[in-house]
């Protein structure tokens, strides 16, 4: 057993391990999933400027991925409709009304410029094995970007999720500017579906954020909804409108939906109603109004970590400095290396050097006669002669040497060693270089991704204040039903809001929503409009004992359709109920042999209210015939 349970745990910790680290949390680096990260180093993998088919990208990136082409598909398709590292060409679905891409044979998909930008370079890419040990992969993309803050990401590991919203660009890379220059900054979320936002409640990052549509009234019987929050469609917006029609919530006489490139729903009032007075309700009872909560958790040093917006950033922007700092550093590496070849090569061939080793026929002896004629001129030297050096200078071809431009070599190597002052300067602060980076990606990218939710202060729309048009109500007493549709012995005037209360002959009572129709039972003995200020006033028998019990009680917290009963028994027979804690009332008793008294007067009045669930004051142990208002 003890086996067992070791193998079971060490098992559910590598699934769980393997879950947060591989499929569901980003990490902070690149901010990507593993998925996403195959995705982007296919792409650049088979990036030669053009379009390639959906299926081919899937498909190369399976030679990456262990887990098939279905879940390939979806997250290219998502990370495209993101718009910023995709260049899409053909159907790829829309994020306003929810409707899918066409299949992966029928689209194409490239890097954009962005992507290439600011998402890759192989010096500074750490290379693994992939699944299959038959390709590498990278670790970590060299995002120079805060890519976790500005795609935002969603997922559910073994014990924990991730909400991170999206950010918009320009915004992101103007705090990394501030908090380089050690100055204060905000940043809050932007969606691509526009809107509106609340951040009263958002914690950078963690908290909760409320959305708003965007609603428009474009005459007095009409409103139109050109943007809608975020994490709903077109149509899951439309059909939340007309379930709090179907309740009565709201009162609508149509809704069209002409969205296309742009969100354009139509609503219209019912008749008798204004535009103006059903916005507030929209918000109150449909997604037009939505509360998100959110948690920022991502995947530090390989390992789940709860950081905020803040942290995040700062982190990124530590890590772009590194990575700009390793470019430099590699850059003049290279430059250097190119200089000291420059230089050699100018002395070989300006010197006539390749003319000494014309004679000499053993290759050792070549390689001595070199070395020793260019260390006439070590102080021109870069760095140190090597053996591969003096290789290089004997690839060199005839045509080339015959064709060497002195001016144009020494022209050549002025630039390169400007170059090296230049890179000498960044590096020695790379603080300023970080910022004049950052700039230029604001000024080349800044303007293509305009901010397009706005950041409002939302009143909170309390639903029991808003006005409603009145409903009419039908109770059909014999059939059992209620609501708006049904044509009864009684019609009620109320506010669609309005609830109803209930109460059966066999001593139950419960509270109902108004809906079109509602079967409340056919042995109904009160049925009126709810009002937490009602007093009922009872007289009940428990049907086992035949002793009668009278009360008087208020409801005041309930559940809407859940039953409750009037007493502890669990059989028992109500003979009276009303709304009234003052009534008076004749108690007329079933007549038996030497009984003296068969009826009697009560007085409610004198009556304490109790809770619903307690027996009440006992009444008598006479059965009761029928009780009527005195």
């Amino acid at each position: 057993m003890s086996n067992i349970n070791h193998l079971i745990s060490h098992n559910f910790i590598e699934y769980a391990s393997y879950v947060i680290k591989d499929r569901a949390i980003p990490d902070i680096d690149d901010g990507l999933k593993p998925v996403q990260r195959r995705i982007f180093h296919s792409l650049n993998e088979m990036d030669d400027g053009k379009f390639h088919k959906v299926a081919n990208v899937v498909g190369n990136t399976m030679k990456y991925h262990p887990h098939g082409d279905a879940s390939i598909f979806s997250s290219l398709v998502v990370l495209a409709n993101k718009e910023y590292f995709i260049d899409k060409q053909g159907n790829f679905g829309n994020i306003f009304t929810g409707d899918e891409a066409s299949a992966a044979r029928y689209i194409e998909c490239r890097l954009s410029k962005l992507a290439n930008d600011v998402l890759f370079n192989r010096d500074l890419t750490e290379f693994s094995d992939s699944y299959d040990g038959r390709n590498k992969e990278p670790v970590m993309l060299p995002a120079k970007l805060p890519v976790l803050l500005l795609l935002g990401a969603e997922g559910i590991a073994v014990g924990m999720s991730t909400k991170i919203l999206p950010h918009n660009l320009k915004e992101l890379l103007e705090a990394q500017i501030a908090i380089l220059q050690k100055k204060p900054f905000e940043i809050y979320p932007d969606f691509p579906q526009a809107g509106m936002i609340d951040v009263a409640d958002y914690q950078k990052g963690n908290g909760r954020v409320r959305i708003r549509a965007n609603v428009k009234i474009k005459d007095e019987k009409t409103i139109i909804i050109n943007q809608i929050p975020f994490g709903t469609t077109t149509e899951s917006l439309i059909s939340s409108i007309e379930n709090a029609a179907r309740r009565n919530k709201i009162k609508i006489n149509a809704i069209n939906d002409y969205t296309s490139e742009q969100v354009e729903i139509e609503v219209k009032p019912s008749r008798g109603e204004y535009a103006k007075d059903l916005i507030n309700s929209l918000y109150a009872f449909t997604d037009c109004e939505i509360s998100v909560n959110v948690n920022l958790i991502t995947l530090v040093n390989n390992k789940p970590r709860q950081m905020d917006v803040d942290e995040v950033l700062k982190y990124n922007t530590k890590k772009l400095v590194a990575d700009l700092k390793r470019e430099l550093e590699i850059a003049q590496e290279k430059l250097t290396q190119r200089l000291h070849d420059m230089t050699l090569e100018m002395i070989f061939i300006e010197n006539r050097i390749y003319k000494k080793i014309e004679e000499i026929k053993q290759y050792p002896a070549i390689l001595s006669t070199i070395k020793k004629e260019l260390n006439k001129f070590k102080k021109l030297f870069i760095r140190e002669l090597t053996n591969d050096d003096i290789e290089r200078l004997l690839e060199i071809r005839i045509k080339r040497i015959s064709r060497y431009d002195i001016d144009k070599h020494q022209k050549d190597k002025d630039d390169i060693v400007r170059q090296l002052e230049g890179i000498k300067s960044n590096l020695k602060n790379m603080k300023a270089f970080t910022i004049k980076y950052l700039k230029e990606k604001i000024k080349l990218y800044g303007n293509l991704y305009p901010r397009k939710t706005k950041i409002i202060k939302m009143e909170t729309i309390a639903t029991h204040k808003i006005k409603h048009p009145d409903v009419k109500v039908g109770w059909d007493i014999k059939g059992g039903f209620l609501g708006t549709d049904v044509k009864g012995d009684e019609t009620f005037t109320v506010q669609p809001t309005q609830k109803f209360i209930v109460f059966q002959k066999k001593g139950i009572f419960k509270i109902v929503s108004i809906e079109s129709k509602t079967f409340v039972d056919t042995d109904v003995l009160v049925l009126k409009p709810y009002s937490e200020k009602d007093t009922f006033s009872v007289i009940y028998t428990d049907l086992d004992s035949k002793i009668s019990y009278v009360k008087k009680f208020q409801v005041k917290r309930f559940l809407t359709n859940k039953e409750y009963p009037i007493s502890p028994f669990k059989n028992q027979l109500v003979n009276f109920a009303i709304d009234n804690p003052n009534i008076r009332v004749m108690i007329h008793y079933k007549r038996k042999p030497r009984q003296k008294v068969n009826s009697e007067v009560f007085l409610f009045k004198e009556l304490d209210i109790k809770s619903h669930s307690v027996k009440g004051n006992k009444l008598s142990t006479k059965e009761v015939q029928k009780v009527e208002k005195k």
